[in-house]
C-alpha cells in the first residue's frame, strides 16, 4: 500500500531515532554512536570510487544517508519520498532513488550529493526496486497488495556529439538560448502480460543483454521471471518458475551472470539455480528464514543471512560445503536484503534492525572471509 504524504510528513518529523554503525576488523566490534535518522531500511549500495555508502530509509522515508565507507555519516539527503531501491550509473557519477511514496525516480550527483533531476513514473505506480543493465535503468513497480506490479524501464537520449564537419561562422552570432535537455523515457509494464502482487524485487547482469532477473516477493509460492534484454530494450522472457519456494525474500546474480542465488523464507538454506532454465546449482546452508544473499564481485565468496539473534551471517567459498566464517552481529536481526559487498570484495555491509521492526544498524565488517 502507498504511504500516505501525511504519515510520510508525520514520519520524518519525530525525532532522529539513534542507529550505531559499528565497525568489525580482527578486534572486537567499535560502536561509532552516528545520527541516521532513518525509520526504516529500504536499500545499501556501496560507491567505492568516492568513498561512499548510501543507505535508504523505506517507503516511511524522505531520506537517504550518506556515508564513508567505515560507516562514519557525511550527510543526509532529503525529500526523497519514500526512498527505497537505490542503483549507481555505469561510471558513478549519478545515483538513482526509487521514491516508492512519491510515484518517481530522483538523480543524485554523488559528487555534491544534491538532487540534479527527478523523473515521473505516473500516479499510484510506486517504484520501488531499481537496478541497471548497461546504459538501462530498471524498475520494479507497484504499490502493495494491488496486483498492478511490473518492471519498469527508463532509457535514456543518446548523447549528442558536435558535428566536426561544421564550420565556425565567420562572424560572431548572438549566444544560443540554452535548450532544455531531453528526458529520458519512462516505460510501465516491459514485461508484458505478467502481473506481480507488488513492485517485484530485480537483479540483473551488468551486461546490457541481461540478464534481467524480477522476483514476486513474499508470496506461496515465490515466482521468479529470467530475461533477456533485446537491443532496443525489450524484454524476452528465457525462463520461469517456482523453483526458490515460498516467502522469497532476496536474490543475487553472479558475475558471469549464469547463477541465480534466492533466499526464500520456507528454505533453510540459499539456493543456488542456472540462470538458463532454473535447474538446480547446490545451496549454502544457514537454518531457516534466509532473508539476505549476496554473491561477491570477484566470484569467490557468497554471503548469506538469516533472521537469527545467534549466527546471523555465513560467509562460503563459492560452490563451499561449509562456512569459511560464521558471523554473529548483535541481538538485532538482519534485514531483508541487508547484505551488499564493496566493489573489491574486501568488505561486507550488513543492516540490522530490531526484531520488531524499526531502526536500522549498518555494520561494516572487514575481512569477511578470514
Amino acid at each position: 500500500m502507498k504511504v500516505p504524504n501525511s504519515r510520510i510528513f508525520a514520519g520524518a518529523a519525530v525525532a532522529a531515532l539513534a542507529v550505531t554503525t559499528i565497525v568489525y576488523s580482527g578486534g572486537p566490534a567499535q560502536a561509532l554512536d552516528n545520527q541516521l535518522g532513518l525509520p526504516a531500511f529500504g536499500d545499501l549500495v556501496v560507491d567505492q570510487d568516492h568513498d561512499q555508502v548510501y543507505i535508504s530509509g523505506g517507503s516511511s522515508s524522505n531520506g537517504v544517508v550518506v556515508t564513508d565507507l567505515h560507516g562514519h555519516v557525511k550527510k543526509t539527503i532529503t525529500g526523497q519520498y519514500g526512498a527505497t531501491g537505490l542503483a549507481l550509473n555505469a561510471d558513478n557519477h549519478k545515483l538513482y532513488v526509487a521514491q516508492a511514496a512519491g510515484d518517481a525516480i530522483s538523480v543524485i550527483d554523488t559528487h555534491t550529493l544534491k538532487e540534479t533531476d527527478r523523473y515521473s513514473t505516473g500516479a499510484r505506480t510506486c517504484p520501488t526496486h531499481l537496478v541497471r543493465a548497461g546504459e538501462l535503468l530498471w524498475f520494479g513497480h507497484g504499490c502493495d497488495g494491488t496486483w498492478s506490479g511490473g518492471v519498469g524501464r527508463v532509457k535514456f537520449p543518446e548523447p549528442v556529439e558536435p558535428d566536426p564537419s561544421a564550420s565556425p561562422s565567420a562572424s560572431p552570432s548572438p549566444s544560443p538560448t540554452p535548450s532544455t535537455p531531453p528526458k529520458p523515457t519512462i516505460d510501465l509494464n516491459t514485461q508484458g502480460d505478467v502481473r506481480f502482487q507488488r513492485a517485484p524485487l530485480l537483479a540483473a547482469h551488468d551486461d546490457a543483454a541481461g540478464p534481467l532477473v524480477a522476483a514476486q516477493l513474499n508470496l506461496s509460492l515465490s515466482t521468479v521471471y529470467v530475461y533477456d534484454i533485446g537491443e532496443s530494450g525489450e524484454l524476452t522472457t528465457r525462463t520461469s518458475g517456482t523453483a526458490p519456494g515460498s516467502n522469497l525474500n532476496d536474490i543475487s546474480i553472479d558475475k558471469y551472470g549464469q547463477t541465480l542465488l534466492t533466499g526464500a523464507g520456507s528454505r533453510n538454506a540459499t539456493q543456488a539455480y542456472a540462470i538458463d532454465d532454473l535447474s538446480g546449482r547446490g545451496s549454502y546452508y544457514t537454518g531457516y528464514y534466509p532473508v539476505a544473499v549476496a554473491a561477491a564481485p570477484d566470484d569467490y565468496h557468497v554471503a548469506n543471512g538469516v533472521r537469527a539473534t545467534g549466527d546471523d551471517i555465513y560467509v562460503y567459498e563459492t560452490g563451499g560445503v561449509v562456512p569459511e566464517r560464521r558471523i554473529d552481529i548483535t541481538t538485532d536481526v538482519l534485514a531483508p536484503r541487508g547484505l551488499v559487498w564493496s566493489p573489491d570484495s574486501e568488505t561486507l555491509y550488513a543492516v540490522t534492525q530490531p526484531a520488531a521492526g524499526g531502526a536500522p544498524t549498518l555494520h561494516v565488517i572487514d575481512n569477511p572471509t578470514s
